[in-house]
């Protein structure tokens, strides 16, 4: 029988909503990739490190510091892992080889020493907000993408902000139920992927849930955002811990 490694480690993040008018958020999350990540076997980025993304020609001085924080991370030979967030997900091929950064599908079943642990952003559970599915079901279409990418840079990020700037007028009158994951369709993934785990950010409410999933308990472990801490999901062969980091 195999002893599991004690110095183990692997981290999940989710949430971060960088942008150049948070620079503590920035500043957090770059001390997190040195003291933090870079002891770790993997980085698992599970949606939304950017506030919004108008695609991978933004050559922005901010765009490159990320990349290039992430990248050394990289270099180290700790492979990060990608998966688009609500907010990020023009984030493309390019941008992803300049960080380093490994691009996974949308709902992913990993072997987290030696658990099948299904991983996701974590929106598509959300299906009570049917004004938001209806969003990202355009906005995941091919045309849809297409014409956006053939606007003017400056255009995008217009856009992007005013897109940003009515999706908190409307989460503000949404009931915190609705924006909330629907419980069965957490069930139905982990049925799905043969799984008791699944971990996943987007709703912003980090905590460790019980339910029970192909007839055995069974966890959801919800990522926090970084608006006013650091926080990651550390997992060991022991253990899964929910950190936290102040500003």
């Amino acid at each position: 029988m195999t002893t599991p490694d004690k110095s183990a480690v692997t981290y999940f993040i989710a949430d971060l909503h960088l942008a150049q008018n948070r620079p503590d958020i920035t500043a957090c999350f770059l001390s997190f990739l040195k003291n933090e990540a870079v002891n770790a076997e993997a980085l698992y980025i599970l949606g939304d490190l950017f506030e919004y993304w108008i695609g991978d020609d933004d050559t922005s001085d901010f765009i490159h510091e990320i990349a290039a924080a992430l990248k050394s991370l990289a270099d180290k030979n700790i492979p990060i892992f990608y998966i688009h967030g609500n907010r990020d997900f023009l984030l493309g091929k390019r941008y992803a080889k300049m960080s380093g950064m490994t691009l996974l599908p949308e709902v992913t079943l990993i072997d987290l020493y030696g658990e099948p642990v299904v991983i996701m952003h974590g929106d598509t559970l959300c299906t009570r907000d049917v004004d938001y599915q209806a969003f990202r079901r355009k906005s995941r279409s091919w045309w849809w993408q297409a014409i956006i990418k053939s606007l003017p840079l400056f255009v995008r990020r217009k856009i992007a902000e005013n897109y940003r700037s009515q999706s908190a007028a409307a989460t503000a009158i949404k009931s915190q139920d609705i924006m909330d994951v629907t419980e069965s369709e957490v069930v139905t993934c982990l049925e799905q992927y043969q799984s008791q785990v699944l971990i996943h950010g987007h709703t912003h409410r980090p905590d460790t849930h019980q339910l029970t999933a192909n007839s055995l308990p069974a966890q959801r472990i919800v990522l926090g955002d970084w608006y006013e801490q650091g926080a990651w999901l550390k997992v060991t062969p022991q253990k899964k811990e929910l950190l936290y980091n102040p500003l």
